[in-house]
């Protein structure tokens, strides 16, 4: 006999539904969050003429002839069809046709998308009849100015010579800035110099951490409103991304109340003293860099000898983040990425980095001597066991078996072996599985002791 878990995986690639199964004796625990029902076309449209702080869009575009949308891109889970279409209507009731409509896809330091990104984004008839363009932050940037801040604002063109800028994204945790969405929408559009000093000129909020009143969400905000973005529809899907809540109108109103939603109906206990960890890391399962980046939290979280496994389809294989790339790094990355940083440094934050830097040296150093019994977050081997990632369905593209430390395997079979073999073939151990983790806010944990700090990854 044997437990199922129901999940689901392939974001933006199928969106399937999958199901596995667990010994019997092993005691599951499944962390599912409380989201209200989807929403239906009407109940989006309802909130559309609710917008936070400002008149409605069907009334903010009229007068106007440069319309241009923003969306994010398949790296975020967000619907924007589901938007888009009602905002197209509203623009020709404003005498302005989906051909004099741009739609720029917000994809920042990331890579580029799939030739049908956008059609998956917004729909295959907007994609056909509107201009649309993906952004590259590393060509054709205008400078619009400086923020309070000291932050060089330089933009996309077509957001420069637009006359009415809307954006589309959605409001999930975010390691910079505590939560992504909102005004940070203008990053994914903004200039690869303006991306860096906001993400390095600022300290990071943390995962999940409220981060409302931040200085990187407070210069963001001034950014978006120097760019145009005045207006931002912020969606909110389920653990099926289907829409379930929607804020529109000034971000800056509405974004307490939506990062508020988000902990609420995502919070999840951290995974205590649990032996087995199971993270599935739709919907943001595109890649391995964004999958590894968004979905691999609870696995930092769990005590050193859990066995730690991720579920992730990767249909777009190894993915690319230029700022904090994964495995493919770009030759003088590291050194153009140092430089980058000491530039924006003071001689007493160069002198502060490069002390802490020698005392990690010296720690690490005395632990390979013998000065760590190697069992805890003290020691430098942090966890015993190697996180193991499960690709179910379709196997394309093809991957290495092992990739940067994490092991790939298409056989949950195989997944199930390792895990008995890593926990002794011990009966009743104690499973959590996070179904959505990237959308998931971790609550702490008071049940177990020796718990490992999230420090693999602190970007984007």
């Amino acid at each position: 006999m044997s437990s199922r878990i129901q999940l689901r995986s392939g974001a933006w690639y199928g969106d399937r539904q999958i199901e596995l199964e667990i010994p019997s004796d092993w005691e599951l625990n499944v962390h599912r969050p409380h989201t209200p029902p989807p929403l239906t076309d009407a109940q989006i449209e309802s909130s559309l003429d609710r917008p936070d702080g400002q008149t409605p869009v069907r009334n903010l575009c009229k007068g106007k002839s440069r319309p241009l949308i923003i969306v994010d891109d398949l790296n975020r889970p967000t619907p924007a069809d589901r938007v888009v279409g009602l905002l197209l209507k509203y623009f020709s009731e404003a005498g302005l046709p989906p051909e004099r409509v741009t739609v720029l896809m917000a994809t920042g330091t990331h890579g580029d998308p799939a030739p049908d990104a956008m059609s998956k984004k917004i729909g295959v008839e907007a994609a056909a009849r509107c201009r649309t363009i993906i952004h590259n932050c590393f060509r054709g940037a205008v400078r619009m100015g400086t923020s309070s801040f000291g932050t060089p604002v330089y933009v996309n063109k077509a957001v420069a010579e637009s006359d009415f800028v809307i954006g589309i994204g959605g409001l999930n945790p975010n390691h910079t800035a505590g939560f992504g969405g909102g005004s940070k929408l203008a990053l994914g559009v903004l200039g690869i110099r303006s991306i860096f000093r906001l993400h390095f000129g600022h300290p990071s909020a943390g995962w999940g951490s409220d981060g409302t009143e931040s200085t990187f969400r407070r210069d963001i905000n001034e950014i978006a409103e120097m760019i145009g973005l005045r207006t931002v529809i912020s969606l909110h899907v389920d653990e099926n991304r289907e829409i379930v809540a929607i804020q529109c109108g000034d971000s800056r109103k509405y974004f307490p109340a939506a990062v508020k939603f988000c902990r609420d109906a995502f919070a999840a206990p951290s995974p205590g003293d649990a032996d087995v960890v199971i993270s599935d890391a739709y919907p943001n399962d595109l890649s391995l860099t964004f999958a590894r980046m968004k979905g691999f939290v609870p696995l930092q979280s769990c005590k050193a000898g859990a066995s730690r496994v991720v579920i992730a389809s990767l249909p777009e294989g190894v993915g690319l983040h230029n700022l904090f790339p994964f495995v493919n790094v770009p030759r003088f990355h590291r050194q153009r990425h140092r430089l980058r940083r000491l530039s924006m440094m003071t001689p007493r934050q160069v002198a502060s980095a490069v002390f802490s830097k020698v005392s990690r040296t010296l720690t690490s150093s005395r632990r390979r001597s013998g000065g760590s019994n190697g069992q805890g977050p003290e020691s430098g081997l942090a966890f015993k066991n190697p996180i193991r990632l499960f690709r179910p369905g379709n196997q394309t593209p093809a991957l290495a078996s092992a990739i940067g430390g994490i092991q790939l395997t298409s056989s949950w079979e195989e997944i199930i072996q390792a895990i008995k073999s890593e926990q002794n073939h011990r009966t009743n151990l104690k499973v959590v599985v996070y179904p959505c983790a990237f959308l998931q806010s971790l609550q702490p944990s008071t049940e177990s002791t020796g718990k490992i700090p999230i420090t693999e990854h602190s970007g984007e």
